[in-house]
């Protein structure tokens, strides 16, 4: 009777076999970042610096690659807003474009990261967001470490108003939420007048790299 058995264990042991060995993994290639022409670059900051945190409404950023979970020992996790502070640096315009960098400063006592597209919107000092998201730029973007004090830029793009004919609005602020994070920092805006609607009126954002105290 025990030999009835065998062929039949051996044929499901040999169909679950070729079940395992029929899956396989896949890969991604990333490709090299791109710079959007005009973007930003790292500056000085006028000195105006984050506020407390409002009320979320910018936008989700991307989230953070693998590996980097918060709270384990020994690695670096992603900054989360009570970590950091945000200024915004000086306009560099060219070719009709206005280019401010938007810079995060770690200001807690550990090492973390940021990964991907802040969120940002601009409000009214009522914290109404004025005009739509800001468009994210084509690109791979990268992680960058940020020790205590250091600190990673995204750059605000947007044409001239007074190039460009969009309707335009004077935001009180502007929010910014770093990636996978929910609360923003506010940000006081005292540069004048941005696009909201109309005739090239999108702002665009870059993901984060790497600023001057990095």
């Amino acid at each position: 009777m025990a030999n009835t058995y065998r062929p039949a264990l051996f044929v499901s042991a040999a169909a679950l076999l070729g079940l395992l060995t029929a899956c396989g993994d896949g890969g991604d290639s990333a490709s090299a970042p791109r710079t959007l022409p005009g973007t930003a670059a790292p500056a000085t900051t006028d000195g105006t610096t984050a506020a407390s945190p409002a009320e979320p409404t910018a936008t989700a950023a991307t989230p953070s690659p693998a590996g980097s979970t918060p709270g384990k020992p020994g690695k670096s996790a992603r900054c989360h807003t009570s970590e950091l502070e945000a200024t915004l640096g000086r306009n560099d315009p060219g070719a009709g474009q206005e280019n401010f960098p938007v810079i995060l400063t770690n200001t807690s006592s550990r090492t973390c990261t940021l990964h991907g597209y802040p969120g940002a919107a601009f409000v009214d000092a009522s914290g109404r967001q004025l005009g739509p998201d800001p468009q994210r730029t084509p690109g791979t973007p990268a992680t960058v470490k940020l020790a205590p004090g250091q600190n990673a830029w995204s750059g605000i793009t947007f044409s001239n108003p007074e190039i460009s004919g969009a309707r335009t609005a004077n935001p009180d602020a502007l929010l910014v939420t770093p990636p996978d994070e929910r609360d923003p920092l506010k940000v006081s805006w005292s540069a004048g007048e941005v696009p909201v609607s109309g005739n090239e009126s999108t702002v665009s954002i870059t993901a984060f790299d790497r600023g001057p105290g990095t």
